[in-house]
């Protein structure tokens, strides 16, 4: 049975830092787990939040919807400096294509 805590989004990167792998929640941002191994970083950050989690419910407190689970509407807004904004624009019209077209495949990168 999938659990709301196995549909939040990990991730195991290298820490140069501290020599180890470390593994992290997006969702919970200030939770980590640093193991030699990245399953091992994987499994640990897994069952710090679960623990998180469940001590959260215990307190009544909200937690956080998983990342996948929310709906988005690809609409966002951008403030940019005047210049920026020029050169976007310039740079659109002269490929031919719109200003959020360019935006959209330039944040694609």
């Amino acid at each position: 049975m999938i659990s709301e805590t196995d549909k939040y989004t990990y991730r195991v990167t290298w820490s140069e830092e501290d020599a180890e792998f470390i593994g992290l929640c997006a969702e919970f941002s200030k939770l980590s787990w640093l193991a030699p191994h990245p399953g091992e970083a994987l499994q640990g950050i897994r069952s710090v939040v679960k623990d998180c989690v469940e001590d959260m419910l215990e307190n009544g407190e909200d937690i956080p919807r998983p990342i996948a689970s929310r709906h988005f509407s690809g609409k966002f807004m951008v403030r940019v400096p005047p210049e920026v904004h020029r050169h976007l624009a310039t740079e659109a019209a002269e490929s031919g294509v719109s200003l959020n077209r360019l935006a959209s495949a330039k944040l694609a990168h």
